[in-house]
């Protein structure tokens, strides 16, 4: 009896062990909870679940996760009035004393069960329920979980132990990856407001923006600004590190390249040599990629038609140095190509830095993607081909989306990143910015 009973003990521990080990290797909340609903349901023997993200302290993020359950079925779940419910009395607790685990072991046999509750049991076919609060001493109630059986049930002893021991570890996973959440989105928050809140309207040109954040970034920007003689001025860069410090510097970084543009932008050479003894002077540990480009777009075509020549004095005309980016990306409708641009290292890394500028002439109707490498990093492809792959969703921009610089961009960032325009964060923030030439 002694054997069996420690025989039980080690294949617990071994199933708890593995299935901690499996939720500690989740690096967001939603696979955390994902996880948390698989483990709990193979943990009480139920098929079904759904766990309720609503921290006590109403400083969000709230979400609703379901198992074997679909976005409707959890919409009829939500109808039943909360105090029906057992994680409705578990959210419904109020911060200073959480409940226990609820269990509802035969709902429809249940007399004083609310008729909603019933209806909607009877609908979904679950016949029982076990709730399980999720709180921690120092963060307090962050939610519930609830696992629905098909027939009438509840977890026996041995269940209830192992699932709150497992709920206790999930819970403090939770929490800490509720505060990165958090501070990610203060984060973004930061970013958004150092970058620039709207681009400039310039004759002859016309602008767009995409700046998607992520998990490990902070130090991307990008920057449009008019200069004198109806000129425009035009950064992308990335600053290392991540977290405060690196949007820190960020924001320091912009606001000199400003500054040092709006005094010599027609010299990008010098723009970006200023900027590097700036950076080797007060942040001598750090270094940074950026690329300037100074942009003279065509005069406003004549009555006769003239002025809309390309390549000619009457086009549009770019001159652009970069320090350690990525080559721009010219896209129109007969050639998708990176622009050539001269090899140098990035900004702090040499003790004299100077790389010639290029020039070229975008034709009427091109686009010029800015971007940051953060787009290629992300893919998680080796560099030539995550290269091959922008070039590739350069060149399949539809023709119908070539004249909207914005629909030229969100068509390349999902066909490189697929997730990334529906809330996908994992990875390095990306920033691209475009700008279509008449």
């Amino acid at each position: 009896m002694i054997q069996d009973r420690l025989a039980g003990w080690v294949s617990d521990l071994t199933t708890l062990h593995e299935l901690t080990e499996r939720l500690a290797r989740t690096g967001s909340l939603d696979e955390a909870l994902d996880e948390l609903l698989r483990a709990g349901a193979a943990l009480v023997g139920a098929r079904r679940g759904m766990v309720v993200l609503e921290p006590a302290d109403g400083r969000g993020p709230a979400s609703t996760v379901g198992l074997g359950l679909a976005h409707a079925d959890l919409g009829h779940i939500e109808t039943v009035p909360r105090s029906a419910t057992g994680y409705g009395r578990i959210l419904d607790g109020g911060t200073a004393g959480v409940p226990g685990p609820v269990a509802q072991a035969d709902l429809l046999h249940d007399a004083a069960l609310d008729p909603r509750h019933r209806e909607v049991a009877a609908r979904l076919g679950y016949a029982a329920s076990y709730a399980l609060p999720l709180a921690t001493e120092d963060a307090g109630r962050l939610g519930a979980a609830v696992w629905f059986y098909d027939e009438p049930a509840e977890p026996v002893e041995r269940q209830r132990h192992l699932v709150g021991l497992y709920g206790r570890y999930a819970t403090e996973h939770l929490a800490r990856l509720l505060e990165l959440e958090r501070t990610r989105r203060q984060m973004a928050v930061i970013a958004d407001e150092l970058l620039p809140g709207r681009l400039p309207r310039i004759p002859g040109v016309r602008l767009a923006a995409r700046h998607l954040t992520g998990t490990r970034g902070g130090g991307e920007w990008y920057d449009a600004l008019p200069l004198p003689e109806g000129a425009l001025g035009l950064a992308v860069g990335s600053v290392s590190g991540s977290g405060p410090s690196a949007l820190a510097a960020m924001g320091r970084l912009r606001a000199s390249l400003r500054a040092y543009a709006v005094m010599e932008g027609e010299d990008p050479v010098a723009v970006l040599s200023d900027l590097e003894l700036l950076l080797r002077l007060t942040e001598p540990a750090r270094s940074a990629t950026a690329l300037f480009a100074y942009c003279e777009p065509a005069p406003a075509a004549h009555a006769d038609g003239s002025g809309s020549g390309s390549g000619s004095g009457s086009g549009s005309k770019i001159v652009l140095a970069g320090a350690g980016h990525t080559p721009p990306l010219i896209v129109g409708q007969h050639r998708t190509e990176f622009v050539e641009t001269s090899l140098s290292a990035p900004l702090g890394m040499l003790a004299c830095w100077e790389a010639p500028s290029v020039e070229f002439c975008p034709a009427p109707g091109e686009t010029v993607l800015l971007y940051t490498d953060g787009l290629l990093r992300r893919t998680g492809d080796p560099m030539d081909r995550a290269f091959t792959r922008l070039h590739t969703a350069a060149a399949g921009v539809p023709k119908a989306m070539r004249d909207d610089p914005g629909a030229v961009a969100d068509h390349v960032l999902r066909t490189v990143l697929p997730d990334a325009l529906d809330g996908g964060r994992d990875g390095e923030d990306v920033v691209m910015l475009a700008a279509r030439f008449d």
